[in-house]
């Protein structure tokens, strides 16, 4: 009796573990089970991307370093930041854009010049931005890290075409 009362509880335990576990409350319908698995041995298809423009990027009202980059995948163009991009986390609102100057402005009066890809991410590492297929990309030549409610750019990289050999 005591061995069965020890398997029960070993074998709840372990189901615990492994696959979430809903219970019903009185009067309630109970939640969704989830179950996961693991496969083994199996080869997961890599898309790759091929780099069309590039940039190191220059401080402006903050340490900004790291690069930027936009490539192609899968019919589709991303502004990538790579694991090196740093900038300062004080900024409250900071958006990634393009711009279309080669030096963007301290501050911007309107954002006539530039697309506004979203919100950064993350102040540091590696991230990644879709870029609208409506975008003419020979028209963007920066790309920019901006504090909207400051209103301050906080660093850019020039974009230069990456030459394919």
């Amino acid at each position: 009796m005591k061995f069965n009362r020890a398997m029960l509880l070993g074998v709840t335990a372990f189901l615990i573990g492994v696959a979430p576990i809903s219970l019903a409350v009185a009067g309630q319908a109970p939640t969704q089970i989830v179950q996961t698995s693991t496969v083994r041995n199996t080869t997961v298809a890599q898309t790759s991307s091929t780099a069309i423009a590039s940039g190191a990027f220059v401080a402006g009202e903050a340490p900004t370093t790291g690069t930027a980059r936009i490539v192609t995948e899968g019919g589709h163009r991303y502004l990538e930041l790579d694991a090196a991009f740093s900038t300062s986390n004080m900024g409250p609102d900071l958006h990634v854009l393009l711009d279309s100057a080669t030096q963007p402005p301290k501050s911007y009066d309107n954002l006539g010049s530039a697309v506004n890809l979203g919100k950064l991410h993350n102040p540091s590492g590696a991230q990644r931005y879709p870029i609208p297929d409506a975008i003419d990309l020979a028209s963007f030549h920066t790309a920019v890290i901006w504090c909207r409610m400051a209103n301050a750019t906080f660093g850019y990289a020039p974009l230069n075409s990456v030459s394919t050999r």
